[in-house]
């Protein structure tokens, strides 16, 4: 076999190394891993303020037909938004900021979305154009696009405050997949991963189903704020959600391919608790 052919071949403990945040979704909405809270909230504004603990359950459902065990489900359209509190979850205690993101997702987009932009996830502690990673289905495009967000603090990446219409779709921070290849009757894998930010090598890469989609080779200034950050899921998602995994480092092509031929969720890596 030639080695693009070859059986990716990596001892499942590996991908321990730098796990921070572990929300199976097997048995409840509660991350069942994570450096920081555990517990999953909803706020009725993307402000984020005024957190209630738990599923906001006339729109997100825990249900059993996940990947590996249960998932979330998101219904209509809604004005509140489920998140996890990022302090901890996500690491960034050093100046250089490196991380992976990995979720499955089932749904049609063209069928199922409703009407606007689609946010399944972001990671922020502000907005969607400032210091934010995000993935996201543009609102008329038929096939929806699928991309990867990758936004900088707001001044370093669009200093001249340039109004984002006139931004030519080549300068925008984002890796960009035209014809994505989600389906409502099977699980789709996403992963991203951001290496050296605010430093001097900044790379972010995009994955679906294990295979590379583009990335992103530019300089990145990303700022949060600890006590706001946040992992925001679903803003306006219809689908289902499962196994949200954070490292505080970037996955190899290697782990990335082994991860998502996985056979068993990840929380069978974790020590008993």
């Amino acid at each position: 076999l030639s080695s693009a052919l070859s059986p990716i071949i990596a001892a499942p403990q590996e991908l321990q190394n730098g796990l921070t945040f572990l929300a199976s979704f097997d048995q409840a909405a509660d991350a069942n891993w994570g450096a920081g809270d555990r517990r999953i909230y909803h706020a009725k504004s993307l402000k984020l303020e005024q957190p209630v603990a738990g599923l906001p359950e006339s729109i997100v459902q825990h249900i059993p037909q996940g990947k590996f065990g249960g998932c979330l489900k998101f219904g209509a359209r809604s004005e509140v938004f489920t998140f996890f509190k990022g302090q901890k979850n996500i690491a960034i205690s050093n100046p250089q900021l490196s991380g992976t993101v990995s979720l499955w997702m089932k749904l049609d987009p063209q069928k199922d979305l409703e009407p606007g932009f689609v946010d399944p996830l972001q990671i922020t502690d502000k907005t969607w154009n400032d210091s934010c990673l995000f993935l996201d289905f543009t609102k008329d495009d038929i096939p929806r696009q699928f991309r990867l967000g990758v936004f900088s603090d707001y001044k370093f990446w669009n200093p001249s405050d340039i109004n984002w219409d006139n931004i030519a779709v080549a300068d925008r921070p984002m890796i960009v997949v035209e014809k994505p290849t989600f389906a409502a009757d099977r699980w789709t894998h996403v992963v991203f991963t951001w290496h050296d930010f605010n430093g001097q090598s900044s790379k972010a890469r995009l994955f679906i189903d294990g295979k590379p989609q583009g990335e992103l080779n530019r300089p990145q200034k990303i700022t949060w704020d600890i006590n706001k950050l946040a992992i925001i899921l679903g803003i306006y998602y219809t689908g289902s959600m499962d196994e949200l995994a954070i490292w505080n480092r970037a996955l190899t092509d290697q782990e990335v391919m082994e991860l998502h031929q996985r056979s068993e969720s990840l929380s069978h890596l974790l020590p008993a608790q």
